[in-house]
């Protein structure tokens, strides 16, 4: 696939493209509306992440608790 690493000509030439259409004012407030959705995005997938360990915890404890309680 040729679009695996964009490099620092494409990004310079998506922010000349971005800059033509929007003008310079709207770009700052698509800045900020980017960081914000890249910001949740990765809360959510830490939250998801922490959430699979914390259950992959708690499902050897209750087998031990199980067992302690079978004895």
């Amino acid at each position: 696939m040729p679009f695996n690493n964009i490099g620092i000509g494409g990004l310079v030439l998506i922010l000349i493209i971005a800059l033509i259409i929007f003008g310079p004012s709207k770009l700052p407030e698509l800045g900020r509306a980017f960081g914000r959705t890249l910001s949740e995005f990765k809360g959510a997938t830490r939250g998801l992440v922490n959430g699979e360990d914390e259950e992959k915890k708690k499902e050897p404890e209750t087998g031990q608790e199980s067992v302690l309680l079978n004895k």
